[in-house]
């Protein structure tokens, strides 16, 4: 039983991260988000953040 909701609370886990990381990454894309002092590279950060997000979930579903 504790190995069926270690499984739950992983997959629990691992969905936060990405909605968090996503939401990062479209924050740094719209301005709402920004690292300072490095102006116009939030925005390329925030893309690199969000293609690597959807890489990662796109592997994990696979399971390559």
């Amino acid at each position: 039983m504790a190995k069926q909701n270690s499984k739950v609370l992983n997959f629990v886990v691992w969905l936060t991260e990405i909605l968090v990381a996503l939401a990062v990454g479209f924050g740094l894309i719209g301005g709402t988000l920004s690292v300072p002092y490095i102006g116009v590279v939030n925005v390329i950060a925030g893309w690199v953040v969000v293609v690597t997000t959807l890489l990662g979930l796109i592997l994990a579903v696979l399971k390559i």
